[in-house]
C-alpha cells in the first residue's frame, strides 16, 4: 500500500509548523515543531480516514508527488 504524501514547511504567520495531505482535502495539523507537527497529522489523517469510511465517503488513492520527484514529459 502506498503512503500518503506529508508536507511540513515553517510559517511565519503562525509562528510553527505547518503539515498538510495533499491528497486528504483539508487534512493538515500545526506544531511548534516539525515532529509536532508530524505527530498531529497523523493523528488528522486517521480521525479523516475513519470519518470518510463511516460516512461512506470516497477515500481517494495516494497520487500527490512534488514537482521535484515528477518526470518531465
Amino acid at each position: 500500500m502506498k503512503s500518503y504524501h506529508i508536507n511540513i514547511f515553517y510559517s511565519e504567520a503562525d509562528q510553527g509548523y505547518i503539515a498538510d495531505i495533499p491528497d486528504l482535502k483539508y487534512c493538515s495539523a500545526f506544531g511548534d515543531t516539525e515532529e509536532e507537527a508530524l505527530r498531529e497529522v497523523l493523528q488528522a489523517k486517521a480521525v479523516w480516514l475513519e470519518t470518510a469510511a463511516v460516512e461512506h465517503k470516497p477515500i481517494p488513492e495516494p497520487k500527490y508527488r512534488p514537482a521535484i520527484y515528477q518526470i518531465a514529459s
